[in-house]
């Protein structure tokens, strides 16, 4: 099988961010979380204080007063051509995305584009996490509870922070915009904040 992180990989840009900014204009009163969040992405970023889960569950939060039933739908309508092209050409229908993007954005993927997807446990609801961001060791985590024997052929990504599941795919490839190149692990990442 084909492994595929999500974000700057086949989707051109953070989906997660494109969300949120579709969710603030669709949803005003969620501008009244903004504050919260930029506390927290001051406190993670910044001070070092806390995890990405912690932060991103601050991020989520608005959605409190939103709803994703009805947005999400709504949301891959106007991104879905944001799939890049390299993708189209090499999916497979074995081909597995791992995202740290909220599992309840891409799970509609799994339909339109034939993938599985494993992502981060977020409540549509209230932003709440269920177990850790998907992120770093955690995608290897995720991969093997849900392949116990899995074999990865090949692994693409934007980013050498997923470093770990490069280390178990037989090749791996990283991507820039439409340009994919050899995994080069001389370009290692040391233990990233989770």
């Amino acid at each position: 099988m084909n492994v595929y992180d999500f974000d700057n990989t086949i989707f051109s840009g953070d989906s997660t961010y494109r969300f949120i900014l579709f969710e603030l204009r669709r949803h005003p009163a969620a501008i009244a979380y903004l504050p919260k969040t930029a506390f927290a992405a001051f406190c993670y970023y910044t001070l070092h204080i806390g995890t990405k889960t912690q932060f991103k569950e601050k991020l989520y939060s608005l959605l409190k007063v939103c709803d994703t039933d009805r947005d999400v739908p709504l949301f891959w309508e106007k991104n879905i051509g944001r799939i890049k092209g390299f993708y189209r050409e090499n999916h497979r229908d074995d081909d597995v995305i791992i995202s740290a993007s909220p599992e309840f954005l891409l799970k509609p993927l799994e339909e339109k584009l034939g993938v599985t997807v494993i992502a981060s446990r977020v409540s549509p609801a209230d932003g709440k996490t269920t177990g850790q961001n998907c992120y770093y060791d955690e995608k290897v985590r995720r991969f093997y509870e849900r392949y116990p024997s899995g074999i990865i052929e090949n692994f693409y990504s934007d980013s050498y922070s997923d470093e770990p599941l490069a280390r178990i795919a037989q090749s791996a490839y990283i991507v820039n915009d439409d340009l994919v190149t050899q995994w080069d692990f001389s370009r290692h990442k040391k233990r990233l904040r989770t």
